[in-house]
């Protein structure tokens, strides 16, 4: 059994947090990153991902990934990833669990689709309303809005795939509304690389959706077990199975692929990162957070084999006729309640509405209606859609 290995030194230390924006006592038993994991894990935001989707509606199989489950497995990816390498676990963790927060209903199709209805409005996007959730839209203490977390995860969960400005002069204008709002109150140093530990919830994401979108398209019957057989990495993983368990049932033998197909990113991530954490010697993390390039990643021949799985899967899955015809229903269920909250923002349940029907301008009216919208889980969108625009539905 691996016990917790002591902070390397270019690791992100909890004793030396820069804090909260919001001052509080700390705890006794928590650091200040198990205390925002934790909070992170009671919110309503978090719950709800159990009820929102990748890239198949909530509703069409009990098997597929939802937000909730991929967060689970980025973290314990995370997790895995900082222990080894001496970053500080907790933070990676918190970082990975709320890192999807953000998502609308329907996957990256209802993102595109509020992007669409609130580009006249700053546009929408997930990462910047993760930091709005976090920061604003979870009410539940008395004396701040948000969840009140420290610097570190709000800037893990800001810049974790990379430094949002060129330089500290850059005008913060270009940013997505709800970043430049928020780092004008509480500067996150937008132009620096995250820390380690968001840098290895990042690249956690990508070996956890890579993976399972693989596992999800075979279960949904989109491609078979054959048809993997000449990609990087899951034919290897595919032929090395089949060959030492001969006659293994398709079930078994697509989960023994998987796990190869997980361990060999694990393993590529590990090694690429070390070499340039040696290469680099950051000493601090405050000298990583300056470094020009991450210290987390991919290397360069997994970087193209990834390639190759990902031009297979938008083919395969993302463009199967099946995941396009459900697509354009849920596009249009996400501009519909746009427009028809925008128009009658009186629609809105009681602790929206008065900040839609009060709002200084057209402006602020779309926001608090994309908030809603973006809140909801795949089924809510659904039922609320038909609510709304079929004459026959029960109300």
């Amino acid at each position: 059994m691996m016990n917790r290995q002591p902070l390397a030194p270019y690791a992100t230390d909890a004793a030396c947090s820069r804090g909260r924006l919001h001052a509080e006592p700390e705890s006794a038993h928590r650091s200040p990153f198990q205390r925002d994991r934790d909070r992170i894990i009671h919110s309503s935001a978090f719950r709800r991902l159990k009820h929102k989707t990748q890239v198949f509606v909530e509703h069409e199989g009990d098997h597929y990934r939802t937000r909730l489950t991929h967060s689970l497995e980025v973290a314990q990816i995370a997790r895995t990833c900082a222990r080894t390498l001496g970053a500080d676990e907790d933070l990676a963790e918190a970082v990975a669990l709320a890192h999807d927060l953000g998502h609308t209903p329907f996957g990256h199709t209802g993102e595109e689709a509020l992007h669409g209805a609130m580009r006249a409005h700053g546009g929408f996007d997930h990462n910047a309303q993760t930091l709005k959730i976090v920061t604003d839209l979870e009410r539940r203490y008395a004396e701040f809005d948000g969840l009140n977390l420290t610097w570190e995860v709000l800037e893990g969960i800001a810049k974790h795939n990379g430094p949002l400005l060129a330089s500290a002069g850059d005008d913060p204008s270009t940013l997505h509304f709800a970043l430049a709002e928020y780092d004008a109150r509480f500067d996150l140093e937008l132009w620096t690389h995250a820390g380690l530990e968001a840098q290895i919830a990042a690249l956690s994401d990508d070996i956890a959706y890579n993976t399972h979108d693989l596992d999800d398209g075979l279960r949904a019957g989109l491609f078979g077990l054959g048809d993997l057989a000449d990609l990087p990495l899951a034919g290897p993983a595919l032929a090395e199975v089949r060959a030492r368990y001969p006659g293994l049932d398709a079930q078994r033998t697509a989960h023994e692929t998987f796990r190869r197909v997980f361990g060999a990113m694990v393993e590529d991530v590990l090694t690429e990162t070390r070499a340039r954490l040696d290469a680099a010697a950051p000493e601090s993390a405050e000298a990583l957070r300056a470094l020009p390039v991450q210290m987390a990643a991919f290397s360069e021949a997994l970087d193209g084999d990834l390639k190759i799985v990902r031009e297979f899967l938008f083919a395969r899955m993302y463009r199967h006729p099946e995941v396009l015809r459900m697509r354009r229903k849920t596009a249009r269920v996400v501009r519909d309640l746009f427009a028809i909250f925008v128009e009658e923002p009186a629609l809105l349940p009681d602790d929206w509405r008065d900040a839609a029907v009060h709002a200084v301008s057209a402006d602020i009216r779309a926001r608090v209606v994309a908030d809603y919208i973006a809140g909801m889980t795949d089924r809510f969108a659904l039922d609320e859609h038909r609510n709304l625009t079929d004459a026959t539905a029960r109300v």
